[in-house]
């Protein structure tokens, strides 16, 4: 059986700060990982926390893109769940490079297709 969709959870370690706490840096990354996996954007929310953090979403057509930030840990979680042909892993690549990520964790899971098989890898930068 195909599969639905894929999503791809990262946890990005290792980032810059003040990457991290710029909610329109954030966005644009997103919106631009988004359209260089081919997505359609139909919706983009970001909200910036006080003292510090984003989160947001990025929704397409596919499926969508999110973010946590935690500045003050240089860590940032992050889905990219795409339907269809698309690879999430190009744009899950895209935000882990323009955050700087100093070391990413990543699983990726097939989605609609009965029993979840995770794949899971560890990059050092």
């Amino acid at each position: 059986m195909e599969t639905m969709g894929r999503h791809v959870i990262s946890e990005l370690w290792g980032c810059d700060f003040e990457k991290l706490n710029n909610m329109d840096f954030i966005e644009k990354t997103f919106v631009d990982a988004a359209l260089k996996s081919g997505a359609e954007i139909r919706e983009v929310a970001f909200h910036k926390f006080a003292p510090q953090g984003v989160s947001g979403v990025v929704i397409i057509s596919e499926s969508h893109l999110t973010i946590h930030s935690f500045p003050e840990h240089g860590y940032a979680s992050i889905d990219v769940y795409t339907c269809g042909n698309l690879d999430p892993n190009i744009a899950a690549d895209y935000i882990a490079e323009h955050l700087n990520a100093q070391t990413r964790e990543t699983m990726e899971l097939p989605r609609g297709m009965g029993s979840v098989q995770v794949k899971q890898t560890k990059i050092n930068a």
